[in-house]
């Protein structure tokens, strides 16, 4: 059995910007109103031109680029998004033909927040099987377009993006096993669904859910990978909202990490919010190679992923 790591990391956020102010001016909300209560303050809007492939091939070329890699070396291809609009072709196939990638397995994960996440644990297990020499795992959502913007409990959560990661075969493992799961009697709790499909949630019953749960399983993870909290350089939450972020990362007890707040100038961007902010840390560089950092999504079905991973 042979190892798997990250090569490399890359992101991409289209240039339109939406802030509080603009939001004020949509519906009966203020920027005290939303940062108060879920900590944002601007999100990435991509325009009606800007589909969702076309946001996670800007990161994969970004990630790829990091590696020094071309996209004839990779033979594995995954997505991870729940605003894939067309059932066929699905957003992999549709990122590979964008980048010239010649013959890969090409599959969509949806699980929603915890989508990426769920898809580096395939792409480590497809890795270390074997099966795949080096995967491309995105993840990226267009959730403007899902979303109801009469709705102000929703729509001033929202942002669109991608992050990627170029995963590879290696001596030794950097991805740690991961943790997951689901709850799914709370399957309801978060939503896109309808048609025209449209974004919903029971925020009480996640935030309750979150603040309860999700320290033991996140400490959980830790243990998978041997280390204790304490040992973590840093820790990479969904991006949900930052009344969440900021309690849990003191309940998992990762005392000397850098936690991630990507969420106050992107917003929840679904399963792009992982590597999203996972790629900021490296291109800023608060993480060093090889640190350790907990990845761990949680959200839609209601599903959760987990694992940590050794810095690029």
């Amino acid at each position: 059995m042979i190892g798997s790591r990250i090569a490399a990391v890359g992101h991409y956020q289209p240039a339109g910007v939406l802030t509080n102010e603009d939001l004020a001016g949509m519906v009966d909300t203020s920027d005290e109103w939303i940062t108060s209560r879920v900590g944002i303050r601007t999100r990435h809007i991509a325009g009606p031109d800007e589909p969702v492939d076309e946001l996670a091939a800007h990161a994969a070329a970004k990630a790829l680029a990091a590696a020094g890699r071309t996209p004839a070396d990779i033979d594995l291809v995954l997505v991870a998004t729940s605003t894939a609009i067309d059932r066929s072709p699905n957003m992999a196939a549709r990122v590979a033909a964008r980048l010239g990638v010649p013959a890969p397995a090409a599959m969509d994960v949806n699980v929603v927040c915890a989508g990426f996440t769920h898809a580096l644990a395939t792409a480590d297990h497809a890795v270390r099987a074997g099966s795949a020499g080096r995967a491309l795992v995105v993840g990226a959502d267009k959730m403007s377009e899902v979303t109801d913007w009469t709705d102000r409990s929703t729509c001033v959560l929202v942002g669109d993006g991608a992050g990627a990661a170029v995963v590879e075969a290696a001596g030794e493992n950097g991805i740690g096993p991961v943790l997951w799961g689901s709850v799914p009697e709370m399957g309801h709790a978060v939503r896109i669904e309808g048609t025209p499909p449209r974004f919903a949630q029971e925020g009480q019953s996640v935030y309750r859910w979150a603040t309860t749960r999700l320290p033991s399983l996140a400490r959980q993870a830790c243990e998978k990978a041997g280390l204790a909290p304490e040992d973590l350089a840093a820790v990479v939450l969904h991006q949900a909202n930052l009344r969440i972020i900021e309690p849990l990362a003191r309940r998992i007890g990762a005392v000397n990490a850098v936690v991630a707040r990507d969420v106050t100038e992107s917003g929840n961007t679904s399963a792009a919010s992982i590597p999203l902010a996972f790629s900021k840390l490296v291109e800023r560089g608060a993480v060093s190679t090889g640190d350790p950092v907990l990845l761990f999504g949680f959200g839609g079905n209601l599903s959760y992923a987990g694992q940590v991973v050794r810095c690029p």
